[in-house]
């Protein structure tokens, strides 16, 4: 064996190696970042249980979960109001991050949640119809309305911008456009339907209970499977729509299908939250900085940091104003506006 061709081959085998070195990389950092988000995740759902207006021991909270005392007014607490918006908080958190993941991943757009798709304001116009007209009154009733509400809204942008990222995103701020002074309407024709829809429109986790989320789960699990098996898929969309046709992927397909799990993931959201705003948006741009470009692991990412910044914003909620609550939407206005600013002004995000 020549010296040349002893060399060569250790070259080659340095090479390989420091090629698996680079692909470990990543995938160690994205375990990494997956384990931290999952005790965060873990901190805020103990702190939505034992922090509020009446803040509690943990161990009192322990008791309650696993050995109730139908007499104790703490854990009455805790398992009547706490768990319930504890539970809906992780939900809806889990919806909003993976629907902002795919929204921006579908139209490439660093700015898109599912506000621009006209989601929200769907939802609230079918609320605010239930309640003028059908007379609905109790949260519960709002889930199946707004959730029609929104799905409608999505599949219309999806249908009418289909296949375009740019047009998706200027249908979607054209169905708010359209649909936003149609519910003005209606709220300044019918004053009670005003003060009913007023305490839904701004995104709260409180006045429901397990039974909402018992209703919607399917719709939120068949959203988060379709979302995990399209994390590769919007790797390639990413490169843009010829090279992931050059690369063999039927693009129309991937956005039909992405269209299925936004309408699911955001119609679930909406009717057990509310249209809270920003999440959508901040928690994918979040994960993106932890974990890089790959799909895959911004959308697990993505799934656990949504109730991150949820149960984080009703937690806040509940503890700024002495004896009383400021809802969760609120919060995540404030938290979400300064990143928006943020990365508008970030040259940088111009594209996804």
């Amino acid at each position: 064996m020549s010296v040349d061709t002893a060399t060569g081959r250790r070259a080659a085998r340095a090479g390989a190696d420091a090629e698996g070195v680079r692909r470990g990389r990543p995938a160690l950092r994205g375990i990494l970042v997956v384990i931290g988000c999952l005790a965060a995740l873990l901190v805020v759902i103990a702190a939505s249980l034992a922090l509020g207006v009446r803040s509690m021991d943990p161990l009192e909270v322990w008791r309650a979960l696993t050995a109730p005392d139908a007499a104790n007014a703490d854990q009455q607490v805790v398992l009547q109001l706490r768990v319930p918006r504890t539970v809906i908080g992780l939900a809806a958190g889990v919806a909003l991050g993976l629907a902002g993941t795919l929204i921006q991943g579908v139209t490439r757009n660093p700015i898109a949640d599912p506000g621009l798709l006209g989601v929200n304001a769907g939802a609230s116009l079918a609320v605010v119809l239930s309640i003028s007209f059908l007379g609905v009154t109790a949260p519960i009733g709002f889930i199946w309305f707004a959730f029609a509400g929104a799905a409608a809204a999505a599949l219309i942008v999806f249908w009418i911008g289909y296949g375009r990222p740019v047009r998706l995103a200027l249908v979607g701020a054209a169905v708010t456009a359209f649909l936003t002074p149609l519910i003005t309407l209606v709220l300044l024709r019918d004053t009670d339907a005003f003060n009913r829809f007023r305490f839904w429109s701004v995104g709260s986790l409180t006045g429901r209970d397990l039974s909402v989320v018992g209703t919607l789960w399917p719709f939120l699990v068949v959203g988060a499977v379709l979302a995990a098996l399209l994390a590769h898929r919007l790797n390639l969309l990413a490169l843009g729509d010829d090279v992931a046709s050059a690369l063999g992927q039927r693009v129309g397909t991937t956005r039909a299908v992405a269209g299925v799990a936004i309408v699911l993931l955001c119609g679930t959201a909406t009717a057990l939250a509310g249209p809270i705003a920003l999440v959508g948006l901040v928690v994918p741009h979040a994960a993106r900085r932890l974990v890089g470009a790959d799909y895959r692991w911004i959308m697990a990412v993505s799934a656990l940091l949504g109730p991150v910044m949820l149960l984080a914003a009703d937690i806040v909620g509940r503890l700024v104003v002495p004896n009383a609550e400021l809802e969760a939407g609120i919060v995540c206005a404030f938290i979400g506006a300064p990143v928006l600013i943020a990365i508008a002004r970030n040259r940088k995000v111009a594209g996804l």
